[in-house]
């Protein structure tokens, strides 16, 4: 088998992998000193999605394993980021928020396309100094299965198209919509008269099945309503105002025998 035939069996068997967002600091087996700012930096991979075409993020501290069950999401540093102001950001971690275990803590992105892709990508990790809290058990039983340095797998994308969205004129229903984002139909404006004589169902009724256990959490972060697409008309009333009615007592008393 050729070195190229080889090259291309190997990139088949290999999972898609996404690496836009680079974190440039933390570096991987740092150790920060709880309480004080920790400055996080990024760049572009120059792999998968463009910084360029990322519009929002959010940005969060991070401690546990490499599997979604093991690790849980510590502190927002920062919860509403634009990619348009830089690439940093900054926090002071408090030393409750977890424990002093090396290697727990790594940082999570999750960003926002202008089309709606979304993308989460993955620090290496590193250790704080001064922490005098705890994990969870599940947490910290996932920090142990951990070594090494590097974080959860570093990206996933999930497109619209992919996740069944109802976006740019496609009629996939909300219930029906699978992806980290889903999409719904612009608000229906009112009518301008009412024909109805009688209420009815907009809309059949649905079976309904009574959870008896708990349900997953749901993995959609965010709705997107369509926008409008129609202007309301506007015009100014032409009844006469109302006049001006008596204030005190008596002039009450006059007016209410006025007839």
């Amino acid at each position: 088998m050729t070195m190229l035939a080889k090259g291309l069996l190997l990139a088949t068997l290999l999972p898609a992998v996404f690496a836009d967002v680079q974190f440039t600091s933390p570096a991987a087996g740092a150790t920060i000193a709880a309480g004080k700012p920790i400055t996080v930096g990024w760049k572009d991979s120059g792999d998968g999605v463009a910084l360029t075409d990322l519009s929002t993020y959010t940005l969060f501290l991070c401690a546990g394993g490499n599997d979604a069950a093991s690790f849980i999401q510590l502190y927002p540093i920062n919860a509403q980021g634009k990619f348009s102001t830089g690439n940093q950001a900054s926090a002071t971690v408090s030393s409750t928020l977890g424990g002093p275990d090396k290697n727990a803590y790594f940082l999570k992105m999750q960003s926002v396309g202008a089309k709606g892709a979304q993308v989460i990508n993955y620090s290496d990790r590193f250790s704080f100094s001064g922490m005098t809290g705890t994990f969870p058990p599940e947490v910290a039983a996932g920090i142990k299965k951990v070594s090494g340095t590097e974080g959860p797998p570093s990206s996933e994308v999930e497109a619209p198209e992919a996740a069944g969205g109802a976006q740019d004129g496609e009629a996939v229903s909300y219930a029906a919509q699978t992806g980290l984002i889903k999409y719904a139909p612009m608000l229906t404006p009112p009518g301008t008269k009412i024909t109805k004589k009688e209420p009815s169902p907009r809309y059949p009724s649905s079976k309904v099945t009574i959870a008896k256990t708990f349900l997953p959490t749901p993995k959609q972060t965010t709705t997107m309503t369509a926008s409008n697409t129609y202007a309301p008309a506007q015009s100014r009333p032409f009844q006469a105002p109302a006049a001006s009615q008596p204030q005190d007592d008596m002039q009450k008393f006059l007016h209410r025998w006025r007839d």
